[in-house]
């Protein structure tokens, strides 16, 4: 995935209005305004680097001089430390975008560095670990790239990517047939018909309706390994994906993976993936 510079350009523009806001009054009283200033980012814990694209528009956008030699890459793992990136330029400049730039770089790295573990616990299995919609209003497409800088896979990027049926959809159109019977009157015979269940009664009926996808919600390692086994031996059953998801943790992930799903989504990906810790030390240049 690689981003227009405009849309970069565009999300810099707007993130440093939300900080700088009036002026940075703290830098433009104590900083000369012809000094200039050589930084290092670099990491002060193991990471995985993610979003040196999107650090690089921000200091670019606060002033087109700024100089962004990157070190590392996006996907390298870091240990404490290691650099980032070195950055060149105004030190007012350099100070004014530093909190914004580093914010992006932890946010999107702490994805990154958190689908690495997972993509590494179910290592030598058959199952993908993917990404939800749970992503921070506004950054879905940066952290939705950083999840595939860790190694995974993305599931939908809107709602307009594909039929997932969930519960509350089931609800309302009366039930799991006529929720898969409604969903496929509606769409293209080359769209995929994928269903949530959380029930084995409900995971017959999904198999009846003829579902292309089927996600097993909730349900725990051996129900999985029970529901899996119960497809793959329905007819027409090896053709259809199954997907876990629901309250699955670094811990138990690879338990599902064993249970034989091709996919494990993962929300806390995105949700819940800590911010990394990355500084900026800047010196006046010479």
């Amino acid at each position: 995935m690689s981003f227009a510079p405009l849309v970069l350009r565009d999300l810099a523009t707007r993130l440093l209005e939300e900080d700088v806001g009036y002026g940075d009054i703290t830098t433009l009283a104590t900083v000369p305004a012809q000094a200039r200033g050589t930084g290092q980012i670099f990491a002060k814990e193991a990471l995985v680097v993610a979003g040196l694209d999107v650090a690089c528009a921000v200091f670019h956008t606060m002033d087109s001089s700024i100089e962004v030699e990157p070190v590392s890459q996006d996907g390298a793992h870091l240990s404490p430390g290691g650099v980032i990136a070195i950055v060149r330029g105004p030190a007012r400049a350099l100070l004014t975008a530093e909190r914004v730039a580093l914010n992006l770089l932890q946010r999107l790295s702490g994805v990154a560095t958190t689908t690495r573990r997972y993509v590494d616990a179910v290592r030598h299995t058959k199952a993908h670990i993917v990404d939800t919609r749970k992503t921070t209003p506004g950054l879905r497409l940066l952290e939705k790239y950083a999840v595939q800088v860790g190694g995974g896979h993305n599931h939908r990027f809107g709602l307009g990517d594909g039929v997932l049926i969930k519960d509350n959809h089931i609800a309302m159109a009366g039930g799991v047939t006529a929720a898969i019977n409604l969903a496929r009157q509606a769409v293209s015979h080359l769209q995929k018909i994928e269903i949530e269940v959380e029930t084995f009664p409900q995971l017959h009926e999904a198999l009846s309706a003829g579902a292309d996808a089927i996600l097993l919600d909730n349900m725990n390692p051996e129900q999985t390994r029970e529901a899996v086994a119960l497809v793959r031996q329905s007819a027409g059953g090896e053709r259809i994906l199954l997907e876990s998801s629901g309250g699955i943790t670094l811990q138990t992930v690879r338990l599902y993976a064993e249970a034989g799903v091709d996919i494990i989504s993962v929300g806390a990906l995105t949700h819940s993936a800590p911010a990394v810790d990355i500084s900026l030390e800047i010196i006046a240049a010479l």
